[in-house]
């Protein structure tokens, strides 16, 4: 099993940070919360702050653990752990991903989502419903 954190970066209007994969990574073009692969002694926390560094450029801070999710891609088990974080400093500049967006919760689900990331977004949609 593979973990790989995933950053729900939450502006102050609610809205939240989608990344569109490239057409040279694995699942080109589809949408995902951004984040990596945990490397071995470092904490999913860890991980996720610089990942999001070298990905998007930007600072964050981890605000809320979210429930994780299993989804198994045949040749190999990933375990996604979704934070929801804030924006610190920096501009957006992509390096790996071809776009970006923020949306509301309620338009997540107009987006073509890589299958990992769909329990994240109904669960996040859920959560912001209350």
């Amino acid at each position: 099993m593979i973990d790989v954190s995933c950053a729900l970066i939450i502006s102050q209007n609610g809205q939240v940070l989608v990344a569109q994969r490239s057409l040279t990574m694995q699942l080109p073009l589809k949408w995902e919360f951004p984040g990596g692969k945990v490397e071995p002694g470092e904490t999913a926390e860890d991980c996720l702050i610089r990942e999001i560094r070298e990905e998007l450029g930007v600072e964050i801070r981890v605000v809320k653990k979210m429930e994780p999710s299993v989804y198994d891609q045949g040749k190999q088990v990933i375990r996604l752990l979704p934070f929801q974080c804030e924006l610190l400093t920096g501009e957006i500049k992509l390096t790996e991903h071809a776009a970006f967006q923020w949306l509301f919760p309620d338009e997540l689900m107009k987006l073509d989502w890589a299958a990992a990331d769909i329990p994240i977004v109904k669960n996040f949609m859920d959560e912001m419903m209350l």
